[in-house]
């Protein structure tokens, strides 16, 4: 089974706390780290922006990755959020097999 972790970037710390409630509710991840508050700054319709965010950080199988993505921008206030994955390429045993039981289906 391949593993992902996938970086999210929220609007502030509310969203992604509803975010993460969502897809760990689901079973879309397993775990949702939101982080501290991120200053972002990057262009946007060819304006430089800056802007206080919430950074997520979901744990989930890579199969999930398609169904997340969908369900994180059904939820999310901005119009193209930053949803991006990479592999875990390694862990501890137990945490992989908790990781996999976590995002299974609940029926």
């Amino acid at each position: 089974m391949n593993f992902i972790s996938v970086y999210i970037v929220a609007a502030n710390a509310e969203e992604a706390e509803a975010i993460a409630e969502v897809l760990v509710g689901e079973r879309l991840a397993a775990c949702v780290n939101i982080l501290g508050p991120v200053r972002s700054v990057y262009r946007w319709q060819g304006a430089l922006e800056r802007a206080d965010e919430a950074a997520m950080i979901a744990k989930t199988r890579e199969s999930l990755f398609e169904t997340l993505a969908a369900r994180v921008k059904e939820l999310h206030s901005y119009d193209v959020p930053a949803i991006v994955a990479w592999p875990i390429v390694a862990g501890d045993a137990p945490y992989l097999d908790w990781l996999e039981a976590e995002t299974g289906l609940a029926f």
